[in-house]
């Protein structure tokens, strides 16, 4: 018997997790199963031929909100090109309600419901004992339902979860890490979560495991002695235990290799004094925490089951931001209970002002088996009926307000989150008595002069932002904001080309070579440049003259391990002094 485990992640730098440990997982007890990836942007024709090409015995497929409609379609077409198939599907979309979705799928033999590794162990030991045979012998596999020869569908016995040690270290089976090359590379040391959000699955199992720290450790030094850019830990509250989350924060620290960035999704407020020291000590880079806020109003909170303490968050997220070495991704999600324009306009300043290195500003999606989607009635909330489910209307926020908001997060995307814009929206957000009101602004510019739906070059960026702020400042007031455009537009890269509203520095040609050949001589900034002309060095760096006549060095050899920004100098009357 072939089985196939098929995964279709977001995007191609994604990695499925899940099906990599199930693969492992039967193999450690002699079962051998294939495995494929695919993403949802590859046409959906070409992943029914590859499977079909594969001539597998069973399928199955692992089921989440982004890929569930792609699942669909191929398993209702794999079924047709290969009758004898057998398809099953896993995963937080299918699990909750698989009864309804066999009814609605027949051509799925079955689900396997919640932690899948036992489950599907067991599954496929089926398959490769009896082949065909197996579907009169699913009632002794636990954790699934299924539906018989017959059409009749049954559940069987829950499957008991399993020891998180049992869980295999997948990535050790590939030495040269081939699978995962330019992709995120996640990692798992706990499950479960011991609070209650009413819009999170996570909330169903609060019980929370841990993996021994002895394996973790090994496991980190697997990642540190291969030098993996990234490890996202995919545990959903990782400082929920002090000692497990010390003990990796202090092991990474103390064996940090240099390169490797590891991603925590953290509860700010439950951050302890020993923890804060410790993460001030880290390397710049080395961690970065991921928080989510969600909402500052109290009484949204409250009704979210959220334990959120927001001044408490806002004393841990500044004392983090305080050691300037840890990059912050703070999260707030539209269209809760009891939060309309007005309060969400409020957290929305509430969390800006904190000035995270990420601010994601998401939309409330009603998971099937949540709290969340038990209470939608109730609430009003009215959300898409085809994944991702997400909200359009609540009792307290209109569709147009929904709509409204969505024109905010795109302007948030483009002139926060993609940092290249930092010195200009900093010193904008003077004109605007809020930090919404400036990208409610923006956006309202977009739609008037019918910039949305189009793509934008980052040099286009640029000037839609510069005509921006003309329409929006005094004249005299010009020069300034177009010396932070072009400290930003500098600051990332030593662009090719020039925006037609920036000053011509033809005049200061001869000044600026005589400097880069004195310079490529004494080495007075530019350390890194040994064995380079002044030519060379001039090419490869780039000297901006400002509106008031003074000359700033960038420096892209040396970049901030934050922001990414290239280092920068001052140079004013020959006399030169570091930037801050």
């Amino acid at each position: 018997m072939k089985i196939l485990l098929v995964a279709i992640n977001a995007k191609y730098i994604h990695s499925n997790l899940a099906v990599y440990c199930l693969k492992s997982y039967a193999a450690k007890r002699g079962i051998e199963v294939e495995l494929t990836e695919y993403t949802i942007n590859h046409r959906r024709d070409d992943i029914l031929m590859d499977i079909y090409q594969r001539k597998p015995d069973v399928v199955a497929f692992s089921c989440y909100i982004w890929n569930l409609e792609f699942v669909q379609d191929i398993a209702a077409d794999l079924y047709k090109v290969l009758p004898d198939l057998e398809i099953w599907g896993g995963g937080p979309e299918v699990s909750y309600d698989a009864e309804k979705f066999l009814a609605k799928h027949p051509e799925f033999r079955g689900i396997m419901k919640g932690e899948g590794e036992r489950t599907f162990c067991e599954l496929a030991g089926l398959y490769q004992i009896y082949g065909k045979e197996a579907v009169n012998k699913l009632d002794e596999c636990h954790g699934i339902v299924w539906r018989d020869p017959k059409g009749e569908i049954s559940q069987g016995l829950p499957q008991a979860p399993i020891s998180l040690d049992e869980v295999p270290f997948i990535y050790e089976e590939y030495e040269n890490m081939m699978p995962f090359e330019n992709r995120i590379l996640y990692y798992e040391t706990s499950r479960g979560c011991p609070f209650s959000c009413s819009y999170c699955l996570s909330s169903i199992d609060k019980r929370v495991r841990l993996r021994s720290m002895e394996l973790v450790e090994k496991e980190l030094q697997f990642f540190l002695d291969h030098k993996v850019p990234q490890v996202k830990f995919v545990d959903r509250t990782f400082n929920c235990n002090h000692r497990h989350s010390m003990a990796i924060w202090r092991y990474i620290k103390e064996h940090d290799n240099g390169i490797t960035n590891f991603h925590f999704e953290i509860a700010a407020d439950i951050l302890n004094e020993e923890e804060m020291d410790l993460l001030a000590t880290f390397r710049p880079g080395l961690a970065q925490l991921e928080i989510g806020v969600q909402s500052t109003n109290i009484q949204t909170i409250h009704e979210i089951d959220r334990v959120m303490d927001f001044d408490m968050v806002t004393q841990k997220v500044q004392r983090v931001a305080s050691a300037e070495n840890i990059h912050q991704h703070l999260d707030l999600i539209a269209g809760l209970p009891y939060e309309n324009l007005e309060s969400f306009k409020k957290s929305f300043n509430d969390v800006y002002r904190l000035r995270p290195q990420q601010f994601q500003l998401g939309f409330l999606k009603v998971l099937k088996g949540s709290k969340m989607h038990e209470k939608a009635g109730e609430y009003g909330i009215v959300y898409h009926t085809r994944p991702m489910y997400e909200v359009l209307s609540t009792n307290w926020l209109t569709y147009d307000e929904v709509i409204y908001l969505k024109g905010i997060e795109e302007m948030v995307e483009v002139y926060y989150n993609s940092c290249q814009f930092r010195c200009t929206m900093l010193a904008l957000e003077a004109e605007f008595d809020t930090p919404f009101a400036m990208y409610e602004a923006l956006a309202e510019y977009y739609e008037e002069n019918a910039l949305n739906g189009l793509k934008h070059s980052r040099m286009g960026r640029f000037d839609i932002l510069h005509d921006f702020i003309l329409s929006y400042v005094k004249k005299e007031h010009a020069p300034k904001y177009e010396d932070d455009l072009l400290m930003d537009l500098y600051l990332r890269e030593k662009s090719k080309s020039r925006p037609s509203w920036a000053a011509d520095l033809s005049g200061y040609k001869s000044e600026i070579q005589e400097f880069f050949r004195k310079e490529a001589e004494e080495k007075r900034y530019l350390k890194d440049y040994e064995g380079y002309s002044w030519k060379q060095i001039l090419n490869m760096t780039h000297v901006e003259v400002d509106s008031k006549g003074k000359w700033t060095l960038f420096d892209y050899k040396r970049r901030d391990p934050l922001t990414k920004d290239a280092k920068t100098y001052r140079i004013l009357e020959r006399k030169e002094e570091e930037r801050v």
